[in-house]
């Protein structure tokens, strides 16, 4: 009798034993962050509390713009060049401070920068400042522009070198005027991975990734564009114009159009049409635009590209002969602005 009732009492005990064991491994799998956490708690951050992409006002300004602000408003700007050394020797705005863009964000925080009231970046034609201007206003400085098409703006020394070398229109016979292909269906969010759960903390250390890498990783060219992209489909491309302008001036073969007007990057939109299995090629008609728009993007971990000077580089006689805006003319973009040279 005994025998059975210690017999009972062990099954008894292996039996909680084994369900305790069992709820732990529950409790700890329901301990376990999903995969998407990350991201979910950043784009959150954006939407709701800093919202640059769609309501912090225009990145770029003018050179005619910035040049007025430094004859009348001097103290109110602080200039970062991000230019090579030898460019910068050649020619520069006086008073730019050069920076190598790896360490723009280590700079602009090591300055006052609520001092100013606008904190310019500028480059050779203006593509890779909207890229650091975008990930320098998700830090929190909305006061960072881009100085629009760069150097080339300020004078023809310096656009002879950089946007009136990329101008063409050699994809005019392969533009298409066809509807729109639907969006991709709604997918996850990319992953990011920094062990942080606080989202300005996550945001830190995509920042730091991001600035580290630098600006080169989010260009692609058009010839490898369409080169890439008919030979295996190896890119997700997006339109980024107003629906009438995709329908009259023409789009690469493919394109998805995600006109600007309907913000489509924002969740309850459509941001999880974007692909995570691809790198999602974005194309507006200066490449400032979509670099700018690629900054956002990347620091939610979509792999995000840039094509570079936009339909400026492909279909530039249809542009100008249509009149379509942001269309880089030689007669009106170009300035022919003093500036200083040497170190």
């Amino acid at each position: 009798m005994m025998k059975n009732i210690r017999k009972s009492l062990l099954w008894i005990g292996l039996i909680g034993v084994t369900l305790l064991v069992m709820a732990s491994g529950c409790a700890v799998m329901k301990q376990q962050p999903e995969p998407n956490l990350e991201t979910k708690i950043l784009l959150n951050f954006f939407e709701t509390e800093r919202d640059y992409l769609h309501t912090g006002g225009s990145f770029v300004i003018t050179a005619q713009n910035l040049r007025l602000e430094l004859l009348t408003r001097p103290d109110s700007l602080y200039l970062i060049d991000v230019r090579s050394p030898e460019d910068f020797a050649v020619g520069h705005i006086k008073g730019a401070a050069h920076v190598n863009e790896r360490n723009v964000y280590k700079h602009v925080k090591s300055i006052n920068a609520d001092a100013y009231e606008n904190i310019v970046l500028i480059s050779c034609d203006g593509q890779s400042t909207a890229y650091l201007a975008s990930l320098l206003r998700a830090a929190g400085y909305a006061n960072v522009k881009s100085l629009k098409w760069g150097m080339s703006a300020w004078s023809y020394v310096f656009a002879e070198g950089a946007w009136l070398t990329k101008i063409g229109s050699q994809r005019i016979p392969e533009f298409v005027h066809t509807e729109s292909p639907p969006k991709s269906e709604p997918g996850p969010l990319p992953q990011i991975h920094t062990g942080m759960t606080d989202p300005e903390e996550i945001l830190e250390v995509r920042l730091e990734k991001l600035f580290a890498e630098g600006s080169d990783t989010i260009m692609i060219s058009h010839d490898r564009l369409f080169s890439d992209s008919y030979s295996n489909g190896g890119y997700y491309i997006i339109n980024y114009w107003p629906t009438e302008l995709y329908l009259e001036q023409g789009h690469i073969p493919g394109a998805v159009n995600y006109p600007p007007g309907t913000q489509p990057f924002r969740s309850e939109n459509d941001l999880l049409t974007l692909s995570t299995d691809k790198p999602n090629v974005l194309y507006c008609f200066t490449g400032q635009t979509s670099a700018y728009v690629s900054g956002y993007l990347r620091l939610l971990g979509y792999d995000a590209r840039s094509l570079e000077f936009g339909a400026n580089s492909m279909i530039f006689d249809r542009m100008e002969k249509n009149k379509v805006a942001n269309t880089f003319l030689r007669d009106t973009e170009i300035m022919n602005y003093e500036y200083g040279s040497g170190n």
